[in-house]
């Protein structure tokens, strides 16, 4: 399916036209029958060629122009009405200035009530007017509705319109602006909106308004489905959403693929950002939210958002003056996450830092952001990931190159440890998360969460004092040697641990420290005694005391080397 808005001033024969051309009737509600024109929104659709295409007629009085701006923004190509009897008005103008905010660029003038009037004139100021926006040069049919002349060329040139429009893509994120939501006695909660892109299918959850509802049911061009891709036309059953919690401006979300925010970074087309009113309207999709402006370029500010909108990199959108019935500019989202204004001139740095590519520059400020959040804000990927995370590629060859001084700096200051540890060095570097360390470790020795630069090790004296024990272990592998002795060799409790996070020493019990292998050689040891034995049994087979023979066989009941056999004995497994 194919979705085209209509514009134009009120009266030119819009709804007319869309009725001839359907067979349909655009104008839902009686008060719209009864004054003779569109304030709602109003849907039919035809096949033209091969295409289903759907049209999305908007009022033209200028009381609903917020309602015009609903209808024009979710749709790619508009159908631009004008009357050859009363030609060009102030209403075509203030439409066709919504359609270049948007950014419209596809369209078809259709130059209606060709039997009041020669269409030339109107033709000519038209298009004038239309080729100095965003749609440019588009191709014109003049058309009667009463006679129903031009209407075999009208619909062989929406044909072409409709085959130029970009093919969407079925596969992204679900974002349906509503437009209309209503209650169906015996069915509950209705809404309907024009899916732009992705799929939705019956039983899908999706977001509303952070709430999870679910598809009940799908309807497009009248009939049910079970599966719709956009671009489309639809209307939902929900389940789990009372009517009094969708309403126009709302917008149904892929869950967890969206990210909502009430600061946006835009760039304007139309009036300077130094221009505009501090408070205007923005409208995007089917909202139309207050927000406070505050330039910080010549064509780029801030706008802060009274409610929060699910907004991606590249939205566009507009800003209104409702008092003035003005629309000084278009928007085009650069940012969906901003950083604070605090320091003076930062706005002034802002606007610079808007004017390169968003993607590279917003990476390069954060230095780290979340493949899934980057693309939720609308980016494609940049910068160099690591695990799920995204790294500005500037900010981690930075890291490579100070990772070693930072260790180096962390072990002169700790000189008996055994290595800076692993969650220290990763709050030191400000990395987010510990997933990022690793890849900044090339060259590094790593051992049980230490990080240490190569070739490094214990203190000197700590190590010559370890070394003397050496020499006592060599002798007597299975005696600890006395605390009196350790503090004479100058191993206090710091140089002890470190001793023994080096892997020089092991701690078999409070104050007691042997070499490392001890466990193993002593299960070689024991092995070779009459089975079962007692302790002094193998206190004696290993020349040991008591103090080292205790705990050291619970280390090995513990690994299951040895078994208690529950009276005083034990065997070897």
């Amino acid at each position: 399916m194919r979705v085209i808005a209509t514009a134009g001033h009120v009266d030119h024969g819009k709804s007319t036209l869309v009725r001839r051309l359907t067979g349909m009737e655009p104008d839902r509600w009686a008060e719209e029958r009864r004054r003779g024109l569109t304030i709602d929104l109003g849907f039919a659709w035809t096949r033209i060629g091969d295409e289903e295409v759907a049209f999305v007629d908007v009022p033209g009085h200028e009381r609903f122009v917020p309602t015009m701006l609903a209808g024009a923004g979710p749709v790619p190509a508009v159908v631009f009405v004008v009357a050859a009897d009363e030609g060009w008005k102030p209403q075509s103008a203030e439409h066709l200035a919504a359609l270049d905010a948007f950014g419209v660029d596809r369209g078809l003038l259709v130059v209606t009530k060709a039997d009041r009037a020669g269409p030339g004139p109107a033709t000519a100021a038209a298009l004038h007017e239309i080729s100095a926006t965003s749609l440019g040069p588009v191709p014109s049919v003049a058309v009667s509705g009463t006679t129903g002349a031009g209407f075999d060329e009208l619909r062989a040139a929406l044909g072409e319109l409709v085959a130029g429009l970009p093919a969407p893509d079925a596969d992204a994120d679900v974002r349906l602006w509503l437009d209309r939501a209503f209650t169906i006695r015996g069915v509950g909660t209705v809404v309907t909106g024009t899916l732009a892109a992705g799929t939705i299918t019956t039983g899908d959850e999706l977001d509303l308004e952070g709430a999870a509802v679910t598809v009940r049911g799908i309807e497009a061009l009248g009939e049910p489905r079970d599966r719709v891709a956009g671009v489309a036309r639809v209307a939902l059953n929900l389940r789990g959403v009372a009517r009094e919690q969708a309403r126009r401006g709302h917008a149904l979300l892929t869950p967890g693929a969206w990210l909502t925010t009430t600061e946006v970074d835009v760039r304007l087309r139309g009036t300077r950002s130094a221009d505009l009113h501090q408070s205007l309207v923005l409208h995007l999709g089917t909202a139309a939210v207050p927000a406070r402006v505050r330039p910080l370029g010549t064509d780029t500010a801030r706008l802060t958002l009274r409610t929060p909108l699910p907004l991606r990199v590249g939205d566009r959108g507009l800003v209104r003056d409702p008092g003035a019935h003005l629309i000084p500019a278009g928007v085009e989202v650069l940012d969906v996450r901003p950083p604070e204004l605090r320091r003076r001139g930062a706005a002034r740095a802002r606007g610079d830092e808007l004017t390169r590519e968003p993607a590279p520059a917003h990476l390069e400020r954060r230095g780290f952001v979340k493949a899934t959040e980057f693309r939720a804000m609308g980016f494609a990927p940049a910068g160099e990931q690591v695990g799920e995370w995204l790294v500005d590629p500037a900010r981690l060859a930075h890291l490579k190159a100070v990772v070693r001084e930072e260790v180096a700096a962390w072990t002169r200051e700790h000189p008996v440890a055994a290595g800076m540890p692993e969650e220290t060095l990763r709050q030191r570097l400000e990395l987010p998360a510990p997933e990022l360390l690793p890849p900044l470790l090339t060259g590094l020795e790593t051992r049980t969460g230490l990080v240490r630069l190569p070739g490094t090790g214990l203190e000197p004296r700590v190590a010559e004092a370890v070394a003397e024990l050496d020499k006592k272990f060599a002798e007597h592998p299975f005696r600890a040697p006395e605390t009196d002795h350790l503090r004479e060799l100058g191993l206090g409790r710091r140089e002890l641990a470190a001793a023994v996070r080096h892997g020089r020493l092991t701690l078999l019990a409070e104050g007691v420290y042997v070499a490392p292998g001890t466990e193993e050689r002593a299960a070689e040891v024991l092995t070779s005694v009459a089975q079962p034995f007692t302790v002094a049994d193998a206190r004696r087979a290993l020349d040991t005391t008591r103090r080292v023979m205790v705990p050291l066989l619970e280390r090995l009941d513990a690994a299951g080397v040895t078994e208690p056999l529950g009276d005083g004995t034990r065997r070897v497994r």
